[in-house]
């Protein structure tokens, strides 16, 4: 007698994830309402567990895991586990990276050490991420793989020179990615957010701006998420490589 066989659910990786309210944990609950397992990985652990449980109280099936996305070993072993079958899914099929809180710095304070940071959490860490996931993605012939970029990615503001040079850099990283995997495949993705995020940490200043330009002053999480569903649907003939999410309000 041959044993029963069970599909498998398809899986997504969000990588970032923080408090119910931000943008990693809205991508995680978006995949979830479309079957997909999700691996929720974050530097924190109660994020990450708190994403899961949040999917598991509706019915969603999800993991946490705690991940230092700047350690190389851990990143490959991260990936290692997610592109295997396990536990009733399927290797994960979408990966997305969101990472970097702005801070305004002016640049006779930004010391090296501060800069380096930066970098490394967001271009550096991109880097990691992006690489591990086409060491897997080209074996398979598949895959989407979805990078969250600011307005630091597009041009240097004044006192965010070391946050622009990390989205900057991580755009590039991007852009060589696309290049290299689309015809494999894999659609590489970024999604320049060009705007205050709901749930991002705000000065008392921004925060009374916003309140009083009221809540289309503020990019929504779950709005956001829609959008990176949406581009790992995409068809491979009409794929969107970049592009930039603003509120209605927001100037260009």
């Amino acid at each position: 007698m041959n044993p029963e066989v069970t599909e498998e659910k398809p899986s997504a990786l969000v990588i970032g994830v923080g408090a119910y309210h931000t943008l990693g944990a809205a991508c995680c609950r978006r995949f979830a309402a479309q079957g997909f397992h999700v691996i929720a990985a974050a530097r924190l652990i109660d994020n990450a567990q708190n994403a899961a449980d949040a999917i598991h109280k509706d019915g969603g099936s999800a993991e946490a895991v705690c991940l230092d996305s700047c350690d190389e070993k851990a990143v490959a072993s991260l990936f290692t586990y997610a592109m295997t079958h396990g536990n009733g899914r399927a290797p994960v099929s979408a990966v997305v990276f969101h990472a970097g809180n702005s801070a305004r710095i002016p640049f006779l304070e930004l010391t090296a050490a501060r800069f380096e940071r930066m970098w490394k959490s967001v271009c550096y860490a991109g880097f990691l991420i992006g690489r591990e996931a086409m060491q897997h993605m080209v074996t398979l012939g598949r895959g989407t793989v979805i990078f969250t970029g600011a307005t630091g990615s597009l041009r240097g503001k004044d006192g965010y020179a070391h946050y622009a040079a990390a989205k900057g850099g991580l755009r590039m990283v991007v852009q060589s990615m696309a290049r290299e995997f689309g015809p494999l495949g894999i659609h590489v993705s970024n999604v320049i957010l060009d705007g205050a995020i709901e749930g991002q940490r705000l000065s008392e200043a921004e925060r009374e701006h916003f309140a009083n330009a009221g809540p289309a002053s503020i990019l929504q999480v779950d709005a956001v998420a829609e959008t990176i569903w949406h581009l790992h649907t995409q068809h491979p003939s009409a794929w969107t490589h970049e592009l930039d999410l603003r509120p209605s309000v927001e100037t260009f």
